[in-house]
């Protein structure tokens, strides 16, 4: 399927095993759909019609997915390419950052990890 990644799999080290069978699985895809909800929502709140709204969500999630897959750069390296100092995107990312936008994704993913063990072993 577009958008993908073959799985399960697990990534070893010599400190844990992770299953990431939630990487490129439906839940993965249940955050980003999430995501680009909150941004049409966000559009929407600020006077665009929702089709409008949900047009440029999708579409902006797929430039910066591309330009990641692309150029191979770090995502931090790209948002900085793209914030301009005391604009209208770093305060967008202040505003993230004071809501713990990071520690919740990786929350959720560890999340769904432990779960996807615990249905593993039964």
């Amino acid at each position: 399927a577009i958008g993908r990644v073959e799985g399960p799999f697990e990534v070893r080290s010599e400190h844990t095993t992770v299953h990431f069978r939630t990487l490129g699985d439906v839940e993965i895809d249940a955050y980003v759909f999430l995501f680009l909800e909150a941004l049409a929502d966000g559009g929407v709140k600020e006077g665009l019609p929702r089709d409008v709204a949900l047009r440029l969500a999708a579409q902006t999630v797929l430039g910066a997915a591309t330009m990641l897959l692309e150029t191979g750069s770090h995502p931090g390296v790209l948002k900085d390419q793209v914030t301009s100092p005391g604009g209208t995107t770093i305060a967008g990312v202040e505003a993230l950052e004071s809501r713990a936008f990071r520690g919740a994704v990786m929350a959720a993913v560890s999340a769904a990890s432990a779960r996807s063990k615990a249905l593993s072993q039964g």
